[in-house]
């Protein structure tokens, strides 16, 4: 009987699962070669795979074998035969899972050579961006990389087990659909069997979820690819994906309850307890509070309102504003009373930068400094309405209420973010009431702040033609240490209410019809009330790994400028290709 060839030996185990349990026992390991230690009587090899890495012994009685590990280099992919063995207490590694065990060499073989690679493959990353994302099949070797994907396999995992149990079902809805542009822009389709007409590629699967619920299918979900044409932005994709979620006959409170279940079951994965019920903000609590509808609350630091104590300082700047119709706003920073004039510069920098006057800041570590020139009895009733403590820094604005929290809100989350502290705490939050229409100056027109078919607050219905932008939407959106991981709503399901939203928005009749007729019909046919959300999985996986960008947490992403390096697209087209579909290349 011939001796079975190595490159036909079976996997018995992966690198990263070897542990003192294995001890004495035979393992046949596949992986590559991540180091290569040439000891002249021993060669260590540190052979990596999905799982991870161990350290592999080929010793110095195998003459034969020892002389082919010597010409093993890095990335080469191996099969090796071998014993696994408790490694000398003074030769252990505590910064590898695998550190206090080794595996000797029986036999070995190179499946495949490699070139010399064109970086380092190890964490952190010793590669530019661009580098790493041309050699994507490279970079995604690093350990961090094959976590990070393991772990958005497991939560995707995670999402469909627990939807199911919930009772939803997972629907998959076209990705060749209609052009309706209410939000971003589309990626289009030429048709080659009808020049001239286009497909599109969904921003979102909003319409035909809400067509499931028509056709009774009352509860879905799906994990889905999402395309916008958006210009750049440093943490967006051009294609994404999100965990799509709809409910008939439920209310705000049956998609939270169901949502929040989700986000418990999810972030088990990394051993974290969710606290539920999540807090809730209205938008226009969490504008005055925090300067922003997406809260970041692991920490307090709330805005404050101190346009009263304002309107009686002494002081033309802050007089001039109040005057303008403006607002005096202030923020405790705790625990920098010890910030430098030159931190205190770039604070003003940072408030001009963001369309504000400037900022006013008070200390008082040896007695009261501030860069307002006032009485110190009114720096003191300033302090003591912001409660501030000896060591605190307080900062105020005096503008524009929207630009005065604007400002302190950024300033608020860059103070937060240099401390590093509580980087563990997973904080949720809830905003509600969103305004259902903002003005677009570049459109010139009253667009909606989420989508056309969001339902408005019944007891603002009578402002909807007389002043919309005072009429609340039913939306919501999902926060997470500052992150929107989520937004939805509650739907329009009355036909004449849907058709009012169009006709605020400046939609005629015609272009309704073009872009939603088919939509509207389904309207027609009893429409049960329903609402939901939509996820974004990869800012969730993103927080889950720890990482800072979701790029860091997608296979195959795009730059910011939304390129793919690994296949050089987008890329040209022949004339042949494009005459096919009644297209033809112009100048500029």
């Amino acid at each position: 009987m011939k001796a079975e060839k190595p490159a036909a030996w079976k996997r018995t185990i992966y690198c990263g699962e070897l542990s003192l349990a294995h001890v004495g026992q035979g393992v046949i390991l596949k992986g590559w070669v991540h180091r290569q230690r040439d000891l002249g009587n021993l060669v260590f090899i540190d052979l990596r795979d999905r799982e991870g890495l161990v350290q592999v012994v080929v010793p110095s009685d195998k003459e034969e074998l020892l002389d082919r590990a010597k010409k093993i280099r890095m990335e080469d992919v191996l099969t090796v035969k071998g014993i696994v063995k408790e490694r000398d207490p003074r030769s252990r590694n505590p910064d590898m899972p695998t550190g206090e065990v080794e595996v000797v060499v029986e036999d070995l073989q190179v499946l495949s050579t490699a070139k010399v690679p064109p970086f380092v493959i190890a964490d952190p990353p010793k590669a530019s961006e661009e580098l790493r994302f041309k050699y994507r099949y490279l970079d995604m070797r690093r350990p961090s990389l094959q976590r990070n994907i393991r772990l958005r396999h497991r939560a995707a995992l995670r999402v469909r087990n627990y939807m199911s149990e919930n009772g939803f079902l997972e629907i998959e809805t076209p990705f060749l659909t209609k052009s309706t542009p209410e939000g971003a822009r589309d990626y289009l389709v030429p048709s080659r069997i009808y020049r001239g007409r286009f497909y599109a590629l969904p921003q979102s699967p909003q319409i035909f979820k809400q067509i499931l619920m028509i056709s009774g299918f009352d509860r879905y979900f799906q994990i889905v690819r999402c395309f916008r044409d958006e210009d750049l932005r440093a943490d967006r994709q051009p294609e994404f994906t999100q965990i799509d979620i709809e409910m008939s006959f439920a209310g705000e409170e049956d998609v939270f309850d169901v949502n929040e279940g989700l986000m418990a079951a999810v972030f088990e994965i990394i051993g974290v307890k969710v606290e539920r019920p999540f807090p809730r903000l209205t938008y226009q609590e969490s504008m005055d509070k925090y300067g922003t509808d997406k809260p970041d609350l692991r920490f307090g630091m709330e805005i404050q309102d101190l346009t009263e104590i304002g309107a009686g300082l002494d002081s033309e700047l802050v007089r001039k504003a109040l005057s303008a119709g403006g607002v005096l706003k202030g923020l405790v920073l705790e625990g920098g009373g010890e910030y430098s004039r030159s931190q205190l510069d770039n604070f003003n920098k940072k408030a001009q930068e963001l369309g504000g006057r400037g900022i006013i800041w008070i200390k008082k570590l040896e007695g009261f400094k501030s860069s307002l020139k006032i009485e110190e009895r009114d720096l003191g009733k300033i302090w003591i309405k912001l409660q501030a403590k000896d060591d605190d820094l307080t900062l105020l604005v005096a503008d524009e209420s929207e630009t005065a929290v604007k400002v302190l809100g950024e300033l608020r989350k860059d103070f937060y973010l240099k401390q590093g502290e509580n980087e563990n705490l997973y904080k949720f939050a809830w905003v509600t009431d969103f305004p259902l229409l903002e003005w677009s100056k570049e459109e010139g027109r009253l667009v909606s702040m989420h989508h056309p078919f969001t339902s408005p607050q019944p007891e603002d219905l009578d402002l909807l033609e007389k002043e919309p932008q005072k009429v609340r939407a039913r939306a919501y959106d999902l926060v997470l240490n500052g992150v929107e991981i989520g937004g939805g709503s509650i739907r329009i399901h009355d036909l004449d209410i849907q058709k009012r939203v169009f006709k605020i928005l400046g939609l005629s009749e015609e272009e309704v019809k073009a872009k939603f007729g088919f939509f509207l019909e389904a309207l027609e046919y009893g429409v049960p009330p329903h609402g939901g959300i939509a996820l974004g999985f990869d800012r969730i996986v993103m927080i889950l790994a720890g990482e800072e960008s979701i790029r860091e947490v997608i296979p195959f992403p795009k730059t910011t400028s939304a390129l793919c390096l690994l296949t050089g697209s987008p890329a040209a087209v022949d004339d042949k290709q494009l005459g096919e579909l009644g297209l033809k290349k112009t100048k500029g």
